[in-house]
């Protein structure tokens, strides 16, 4: 099976796959989808300009892990409450969304957001889609957060990002 999901790919990578393992998760691809522009390059998705949200694509084994458990890990990476933006990267190329795949993946991501919107008491800003195509991106973002450790640290705390999600998160 497969879920895309976005958030600023760096950072949903993170929690879904590649720098935390999750059992089950076969691979975790970064990229583009949702928009207009075939083959899009990240020079043009940064643009804004083509409709494309970074995102993610996780390839995983339902038998070990469920779509439930991956998307409970993708809330607890993005800001709930905020849309066309995460953090400190501004537009709508880093709007939060999930791209659905099937009905079920639909059913399954539309009751976890009302579950947190009831737990919260406000309205949940991340949007629900039917996927569209998916675009790799270029090389030099696959599993950035792992080649690239220090200057990833470093955009996490200059962005507020890690004390953001402990202000939405705390108990």
């Amino acid at each position: 099976m497969n879920a895309v999901v976005s958030a600023r790919a760096r950072l949903a990578r993170r929690a879904c796959g590649t720098a935390t393992i999750v059992v089950g998760v076969l691979s975790v691809v970064s990229g583009y989808t949702g928009g207009s522009v075939p083959h899009p390059t990240y020079t043009q998705v940064s643009a804004g300009a083509t409709g494309h949200a970074e995102a993610v694509e996780i390839r995983f084994d339902a038998a070990q892990v469920t779509y439930a458990e991956l998307l409970d890990r993708f809330w607890h990476q993005v800001d709930l409450f905020t849309a066309h933006k995460q953090f400190c990267d501004i537009g709508d190329q880093y709007r939060p969304a999930i791209f659905v795949r099937d009905a079920g993946q639909r059913e399954a991501a539309e009751t976890s957001r009302e579950r947190l919107r009831q737990r919260f008491g406000r309205p949940i800003k991340v949007e629900v889609t039917d996927a569209g195509p998916f675009y790799r991106a270029e090389e030099y973002h696959q599993n950035y957060a792992a080649l690239h450790p220090i200057p990833y640290r470093f955009y996490r705390w200059s962005c507020g990002r890690d004390a953001r999600l402990s202000q939405i998160w705390q108990p």
